[in-house]
């Protein structure tokens, strides 16, 4: 799952990137209004975490701009303890939830998860697809209740097939929301991680859909239609 991040604080701006990546989040970062403005409208972030009081460009303009031009990914405000007026400005352009500084990492992460779980139509952070379950808390993944060890690369991958089960997925759509803007995308890692994916978590359950891409099924949908 790709995040943009857009604070003009740089000590704070690098604990959040560091601590996304951390979690195995793909992190794009944006210092001032105007960056944050090109970067949300022209990139597929999956969230978005947006300080209002920014740079060049203040953030409740930055929102409107986006959901004007019709950007649909959640975002969540940074917002000082004694500014309300600004959670009220954010709710009022488009934001999806808000978090108050000073705030603990573990909180913003939870947040964001649950955002991503909403705008993917789920209610529970534990992915269910037939007897493959996909933690979105933990960063695991179980098939009939067994743990499969998956590098961060490839948790990535399941975690976003998950999150869009049944629905095809193509290549480019797979690499612009796992890899950050800087990562070197001709090279071909997407095959590369399905065909060790197949191999942990059974090749019937990840579908190539021929010229489209791929799709999550549960193993008792494999060759149904």
């Amino acid at each position: 799952m790709r995040v943009l991040v857009v604070e003009d604080d740089a000590d704070l701006r690098r604990q959040l990137k560091g601590g996304l990546e951390e979690a195995g989040y793909a992190v794009d970062v944006a210092a001032d209004g105007e960056e944050a403005e090109f970067l949300g409208g022209s990139e597929p972030y999956d969230v978005i975490v947006l300080d209002l009081g920014l740079p060049k460009v203040d953030g409740v303009t930055v929102l409107e701009r986006w959901r004007d031009d019709g950007m649909e990914a959640p975002v969540l405000i940074l917002t000082a303890r004694d500014r309300w007026s600004e959670k009220v400005a954010g709710f009022d352009a488009g934001a999806d939830d808000y978090l108050t500084k000073p705030f603990h990492t573990e909180e913003l992460l939870a947040r964001l998860r649950a955002l991503m779980r909403r705008a993917a139509g789920h209610a529970s952070a534990m992915l269910e697809v037939g007897d493959l379950s996909v933690d979105t808390r933990s960063a695991r993944a179980f098939v009939d209740g067994e743990a499969i060890k998956l590098t961060s690369h490839e948790f990535k991958l399941l975690r976003y097939l998950a999150h869009h089960a049944g629905e095809v997925i193509s290549r480019s759509e797979l690499v612009e929301h796992i890899y950050d803007q800087d990562f070197d995308r001709d090279s071909n890692t997407i095959e590369v991680f399905v065909g060790r994916l197949r191999k942990k978590i059974g090749a019937d359950r990840i579908e190539t859909v021929r010229g489209l891409g791929y799709r999550l099924i549960p193993p008792e949908a494999a060759g149904a239609a």
